[in-house]
């Protein structure tokens, strides 16, 4: 597969082939908008952020570099920016204000355990999208894209040592934050 991907990339950075860019966006989709939902818990949201996020990736595909990350790990990092992005954003800012009740009501217990999941992640989402940006990138990528300390100090290009400083220190914040009563 790995040889595969490469030829749809070296294809893409040549020029525009369609058939290529489906076939590289079909591939990666699920798991990116599996990455974006942990995030947003909002179906059309996530599928909204995803969009964008092959857009930005075949749009920028030319400066790809294989010699300085795998394409996988390129495409979690401008999926990360998108994330943070659009948490900073004021149409996040406004959907907060004027978020309507959905009207599809699940299974009595499924909602429940539904809407206490969106809620713990939405209060962890509020606290973490007001630290500085790499904070941001780290926990996000740690916790809601399982990446391992030593793949995200390859995506942001930045020693391992400081990818676990700030991540546990964003996770002690985190954890104060909840235990103060400022989330909970």
């Amino acid at each position: 597969m790995e040889k595969l991907l490469k030829k749809w990339i070296k294809q893409l950075q040549k020029g525009i082939n369609k058939e290529v860019e489906n076939e590289l966006v079909s591939f990666f989709y699920r798991e990116i908008y599996a990455y974006v939902y942990k995030q947003t818990i909002d179906k059309e949201l996530s599928m909204d952020l995803t969009q964008e996020i092959f857009v930005n990736m075949l749009q920028s595909i030319v400066n790809y570099d294989e010699k300085k990350a795998n394409f996988r790990t390129w495409l979690y990092k401008i999926a990360t920016y998108k994330l943070v992005d659009y948490y900073r954003s004021r149409s996040y800012r406004y959907q907060q204000i004027s978020e309507p009740l959905e009207d599809d009501w699940p299974d009595e217990e499924d909602f429940a355990i539904h809407l206490e999941y969106k809620f713990e992640v939405e209060r962890i989402s509020e606290f973490v999208k007001r630290l500085d940006s790499s904070r941001q990138q780290i926990f996000r990528l740690k916790l809601f894209g399982d990446y391992s300390f030593i793949q995200i100090a390859n995506i942001m290009e930045i020693p391992e040592s400081t990818v676990k400083t700030k991540y546990y220190t964003t996770l002690k914040l985190v954890q104060k934050e909840f235990n103060e009563g400022g989330i909970r």
